[in-house]
């Protein structure tokens, strides 16, 4: 016959599975609905990256085409302006004559008045001026991506 201790160790641990079964049980369906809605979400992430590097390669694309120079013909120039809208937009010259597609040294020079842009720069530049701080920041990051 069984001791007691032994009976009373066996009933304990028969309820301790028990109710550990009980516990575990909703913590496994929890758990697998987490992962298939952390799959999901990975799915979708995914996605969204994608279309974010198209849309980042398109307008880059459209950023590189150059103006036509019959547009540059059109439109008034003096070094003032220059300087007064790289200032307006907050940016240095090297920043600003990347969103042109011209160096910093071009940019001083138009400034001071000791070169002219050609009619494609020119075309440009009449771009770059009528845009904001967050469209000329925009178009930087997109340029040094």
């Amino acid at each position: 016959m069984p001791d007691v201790a032994s009976v009373l160790r066996d009933e304990i641990s028969r309820l301790a599975r028990k109710e550990t079964r009980q516990q575990v049980g909703p913590l496994k369906k929890i758990t697998s609905e987490l992962r298939r809605t952390v799959s999901a979400l990975k799915t979708e992430v995914t996605a969204l990256q994608r279309k974010v590097n198209f849309l980042e390669k398109q307008e880059k694309r459209r950023l590189e085409v150059a103006p036509k120079e019959s547009a540059g013909k059109a439109v008034r120039f003096s070094p003032k302006w220059v300087k007064a809208d790289r200032q307006r937009l907050g940016l240095s010259a090297k920043d600003y004559g990347a969103l042109v597609g011209v160096s910093s040294l071009t940019i001083y020079s138009w400034e001071s008045g000791k070169s002219k842009p050609r009619a494609e720069r020119l075309a440009a530049w009449a771009e770059v001026r009528g845009i904001g701080k967050r469209e000329a920041l925009r178009r930087l990051e997109l340029l040094r991506s």
